[in-house]
């Protein structure tokens, strides 16, 4: 279980191909402080450390990870942003993720507004997520808050600190993101379905 509060950013050093399975090795200031069979988010996706060797660690993306979402893009040098699993008692400042990508979404729009930015998304709408004004959705693992809700496209509105300790620095139009939409609002969305 995670935040969505963004830790730190890691750097992508190695990316190696194993049948239909990814091994992503980052760089990160807490790497030292990982161990073995540690839960970590990477642009939102929970992955479990699986080697360390100094100042870097390695996870593995299996396909269905990989097909649902964008991490198979990656590329060396990429930036990525890191979160590891919340402790029990610790405050939680953003808002309850699991880590679990529902989907991904295209960067359509960024609007300066001198001393913040909105940034549009559009998703697929065939697989049925939901956004509401004013709920909550997890970009790349940053837990933010829905304004603008359509049927398939929604923004974010980003402060300064945000936007210098995260990914969304480096997004452009057209950018893929995870999402993981609103755990309570998908229970809440199930039940109405039955």
């Amino acid at each position: 279980m995670f935040t969505g509060i963004i830790e730190t950013i890691g750097t992508v050093r190695d990316l190696k191909k194993e049948n239909t399975n990814l091994h992503i090795t980052i760089q990160s200031s807490i790497t030292d402080e990982l161990k073995i069979d540690q839960s970590v988010a990477h642009n939102g996706v929970c992955l479990t450390v699986v080697n360390i060797n100094k100042d870097t660690y390695t996870v593995t993306a299996i396909e269905e990870t990989l097909i649902k979402t964008s991490l198979g893009s990656l590329k060396i040098d990429d930036r990525v942003n890191l979160e590891r699993a919340m402790k029990l008692g610790d405050r939680l400042d953003g808002h309850i993720v699991q880590g679990h990508v529902d989907q991904t979404a295209v960067c359509k729009n960024i609007q300066n507004k001198e001393g913040s930015w909105i940034f549009s998304f559009e998703f697929d709408k065939t697989l049925k997520n939901i956004t509401i004004e004013k709920g909550s959705i997890t970009i790349d693992g940053t837990s933010l808050t829905v304004v603008n809700s359509s049927i398939n496209t929604f923004d974010v509105a980003i402060i300064p600190y945000t936007y210098e300790n995260t990914r969304f620095k480096n997004y452009t139009i057209d950018t893929i993101v995870n999402l993981e939409f609103d755990v309570l609002g998908k229970y809440v969305k199930k039940l109405s379905e039955i």
